[in-house]
This record gives structure tokens, sequence and C-alpha cells, in this order.
């Protein structure tokens, strides 16, 4: 099958969830930068926050409280800024920026880093306070290495002969582009590392050449800002009431159950991990249709592949570890059932504009004796209702060629696949003998609809 995506880009973001009051916001906490004071503005400040919006933009107002508060906090500590790119153009071009909102990390004017972390106040603050002070911390004794590692958060330890080295300018380098996913410290004295040279009971260090990388056992925890860093594999996750800071041993407790059962499946390519269910409430009731209610101190036990499976452990968590152990068995047997989020289906679908879910997905998108085109919308999304009357046109004009489907899925009640969630519409064309000429018909209609809109036709 041959598949060519036609992505509707506009210049601004194109999802509007929810609506929220206009906060006002104070000068002195948030700066408002234009095209006119960007740059002899932005210099001044050592760590700045940047949040590029449009005034329109759902996400934006639902970010603009807590963008506020966090600035709050952070004040004196980290500058907060913001630029309205529909007024700013010029500045919102020079940095990239497509979609609302983007937040961007600047040190001393200069675009540093793009800001990955959480959208809440609390997240925001976590996450900029490890963007102040130096990439890397000097440990200078034994005593700031102990102090140091002993943390749940992967660290990186650059161990160089003198403060000379050429290779400690790298570390440095690296230190300041990765430091919002790794602590990073570096020693110049030799003695100082020795004694880590092997792996103790609570951190595993690897060595390769001159760098120690720390890491918490087999089973990390996972944070709103490590989890992107540990998805690129297939994992794992218990979610329960995690909190090393104020319950050690009760943290420890479920986090050793999950180690004893994953200990006799490592080297089969699948992590494990803990998080706290709290933190990642949101994102268990939407991906996984589990309830914050569900399962009360237990644990809740997921795994999601690097391509984007889900699966959830059905069974209650057992406190001798069996019932886990039965779950990982059916994963690895290939028994589990995929969670699929989905409407129901539809009771009729006779309309030109075929309703598709994910759970009819496969049977009518990769129909491989059709041509289908499909659009992936969100329902409060303006762009994709001024594209309506136009997808609906095309669909009443090829209504009558039984090889061809025109389709649309509600891309937020629906999982679609990997990799094209991030902007809506988005249309996707699947054809087992393209035939471009239907296609770039409709493409040279669609492109002067709105000048907003960039259609590109990726062929794969």
């Amino acid at each position: 099958t041959v598949m060519s995506v036609i992505c509707l880009l506009p210049a601004v973001s194109l999802a509007l969830l929810s609506f929220y009051p206009v906060t006002v916001f104070s000068r002195r906490d948030v700066l408002e930068l234009g095209d006119a004071d960007f740059d002899y503005l932005a210099t001044e400040h050592e760590t700045m926050l940047v949040k590029f919006y449009a005034p329109w933009c759902g996400h934006c107002k639902k970010l603009a409280p807590e963008f506020q508060k966090a600035a709050r906090q952070l004040k004196g500590t980290v500058q907060f800024a913001k630029v309205d790119c529909t007024a700013h153009t010029v500045t919102c071009g020079r940095f990239g920026v497509t979609g609302y909102p983007t937040l961007k990390i600047f040190r001393y004017g200069k675009d540093s880093a793009p800001y990955d972390g959480p959208r809440t106040a609390n997240g925001i603050y976590n996450y900029m306070m490890k963007q102040t002070g130096p990439d890397s911390v000097h440990l200078k004794s034994k005593e700031d290495l102990q102090t140091f590692v002993k943390n749940y958060d992967a660290s990186i330890v650059g161990v160089f002969s003198d403060s000379d080295s050429s290779h400690l300018a790298e570390f440095l380098k690296a230190a300041g582009l990765l430091r919002g996913q790794f602590r990073f410290a570096h020693i110049t004295d030799l003695q100082i590392a020795e004694e880590h040279a092997n792996a103790d009971k609570e951190a595993n260090v690897s060595q390769f050449h001159s760098i120690c990388v720390y890491r918490y056992g087999m089973c990390p925890h996972m944070t709103l800002e490590t989890r992107d860093r540990l998805r690129v594999r297939d994992l794992l996750t218990a979610y329960y009431d995690l909190d090393y800071h104020h319950n050690v041993r009760g943290s420890n407790y479920w986090r050793n159950r999950v180690m004893k059962v994953a200990s006799k499946y490592t080297g089969r390519g699948l992590m494990f991990s803990v998080a706290n269910k709290k933190d990642f409430q949101a994102e268990l009731e939407d991906e996984y249709g589990l309830g914050t209610s569900d399962g009360g101190e237990l644990p809740f036990v997921t795994i999601r592949t690097k391509l984007g499976h889900k699966y959830v452990m059905r069974e209650e968590f057992t406190r001798d570890g069996q019932s886990l152990g039965r779950f990982l068995e059916d994963y690895f047997a290939g028994r589990l059932k995929r969670y699929i989020k989905s409407e129901p289906l539809p009771e009729k679908n006779t309309a030109p504009v075929k309703v598709v879910v994910a759970e009819s997905f496969d049977e009518i998108v990769n129909d491989p004796a059709k041509d289908v085109l499909i659009q992936f919308f969100s329902p409060l999304c303006p762009h994709c209702k001024k594209l309506e009357p136009v997808y609906r046109e095309l669909a009443d004009t090829l209504h009558s060629d039984p090889n061809i489907v025109i389709a649309k899925m509600n891309a937020v009640y629906n999982d679609i696949p990997l990799g094209y969630d991030s902007l809506f519409p988005m249309i996707l064309f699947f054809s087992p003998g393209f035939q471009p000429s239907i296609l770039l018909q409709w493409v040279k209609r669609m492109s002067p609809f709105d000048t907003r809109y960039q259609v590109l036709i990726v062929s794969a």
C-alpha cells in the first residue's frame, strides 16, 4: 500500500480544546516582547522562558494562568516572557515557531533549547529550577559526589584529569544541551571518583572513557520530564502513590516488588519503571481508561511499546507479584489484547463522508482494494470547521466511485496512528495504486481556500 500524507499545516496551532478567562498579567512577572525589542531585552537575562502564542489559541489560554503563576514563583530566578505571534511575525518566524503555544529557553538572548516539560505551574517551576545555575556542577570532594549521586533522577558525572581538558569543554557543551533530561556534574580530581569504579547497592555505574552514568537500579522513577526519554523503548510502568521526598519506604515497597518480577525478564526487550499516579492522572484516564478511584493504593500497571501499542493489567496487583508475572507471561506470549481508545461503531455509516473510529480503522482505511482519504480532526478546531464544507463537497463529488472512500475520524476521542496526532486537521491518503490526479485536483482547490494553510504531499 502506498500512503501519501497531506498535512494542512497552518502557521498557528490548530487544536482549540477549551476556553479560559483572560488573565491580567503583571509586566514585571512576564515581559511582553516583540519584533522591536526582543533582541536587546532578551540579552539582559541569564535564563529566560519565552512563550510564543496566538491570542485565539485554546491551548494558549489554558496555559496562561499556569505560566503566570510559575513566573511569580520564579521571579528573580528565571525571567518569563511572551510574544504574540499574530503581531510579531518576524520574531516568531526567526525562531521557527509553527504551532502554539511554543515555549523556548533562552540564555542571554540565544535560543538555548526547546521547553519540553510539564504545562502546569508546579511542573514549569520544577523544570525551570533545573535550568538555573551551571549546566554542570563542579564536584570538589568525595562528599560532594556522594550527595550528588544520592538522587532518583538519571545523573551523569564527567571525570577529568584537570580543568583544562579539551574533553571537559565538550562535556560542558553537551550538558548545556541535555540538562533538561539529565543532571550533570564533573570532577577534575581523579581520586574523588576512585571508589565509584564498581557498582554499589544503590547506584549502577557504567564507565565509558571518562564518563560515569549513575542510574537508580533497573527500575527508574519516570517523571513528566523523563517520560519521553524512557519511552523510546518498550516500557512497563507501575503507577502508585510514589513520593521519594516524603515517603521513601512506602515508595520502595512497590518498586521492590516490581523489580523482583522484572529480574526474571531481563534481556527480553522490555524496560521497567515506576511513576507517581497523580502526576500521570490525566494520561491514565485519557489514554488507558483508568479512573483515579480504580485500584485504591494498589499500583496500576501498563505497557507502552515504542510503536505506541498500549496494554493494561486488568488483574489486581498482588503483593506477592504473581499477578504481574501472569501479565508479563501473557504479554510475551502475545495473548494480551491491545488497549485502544475508541468511540462506538456508528449504527449507520452511509453518508458520503464515512465515519471511522479506532476500532474500525484497519477495516476501512487499510482496505487494500480501495483508495482512502481520511481526515483527523478535533471538534473544536476552527480550521477543521472551515475545512468541513470543502471536504464534504469533495466526498459528494467522488461518492459514486466505489473504489474511493472519503472518511474522517475524531482524533480527540480515538487513538490514531503513531506520529499523526500533532496538528489538526491532518489528512492521509492511502492507495494501493496511487493516482495523483484526483488528489492534485483537490489540492489545487484547497490551496487558495485559506492562505494560512501549507499543503504538503509526502509520498512513502
